[in-house]
């Protein structure tokens, strides 16, 4: 039988991610599939308190395991912003905004270097397990492709010629910080099943 396991987002993009990627060993919910409407607040100071804060919500108000992840981009030329402020840059949700002002902040701008990072809480048996994944990259000065969401289209990962946005799920899938972080997840919860 497969394990059921929370993934606490409600963004769909996210979860059909994660959903390919644990295709076949666990059942992937998310807060709507559990009925939770909350807005969990996310005040913590780093990825990992962020994430930390949005599964232990689930775990504490529902009594399910649950892992949540926290993202973001890393600007190197802008004191590494947005970083956990990624999602509302712009002062509010949207993807356009948020982009847009990164653009505008790194017009004429030489040093390009970005990065993307995820921390991943998993909450199992009331204990915190947490997984980080990284990529390399450089910012695009305008949006190129149509796949993905957040800032895929201006960034270009080390060692391609396209963006994430011009990438297909599954090729993005294969490196995103995303995936890198969920590898060390599913490993993790293979050994455990032993």
């Amino acid at each position: 039988m497969i394990r059921q396991l929370v993934f606490a987002t409600n963004n769909l993009n996210k979860t059909k991610e994660v959903r390919s990627l644990l295709a076949g060993q666990y059942e992937v919910l998310n807060l709507q599939d559990i009925g939770c409407t909350t807005d969990i607040p996310e005040t913590a100071d780093s990825f990992a308190g962020n994430a930390g804060l949005k599964s232990r919500f689930v775990v504490d108000n529902y009594q399910l395991d649950c892992f949540a992840d926290d993202s973001g981009l890393e600007v190197e030329a802008l004191n590494n912003e947005p970083g956990i402020y990624s999602a509302r840059y712009a002062g509010e949700r949207g993807d356009a905004a948020n982009l847009d002002l990164v653009l505008q902040k790194m017009e004429g701008q030489q040093n390009r270097a970005a990065r993307f990072r995820t921390v991943v809480s998993l909450i199992q048996n009331g204990e915190e397990f947490l997984f980080e994944g990284l990529i390399q990259g450089t910012l695009r000065e305008s949006r190129t492709g149509e796949n993905g969401f957040g800032y895929d289209p201006i960034f270009q990962p080390d060692g391609y010629e396209v963006t994430f946005a011009e990438m297909d799920m599954e090729q993005k899938n294969k490196i995103s910080h995303r995936a890198i972080a969920m590898h060390k997840l599913i490993a993790f919860l293979k050994e455990q099943a032993v």
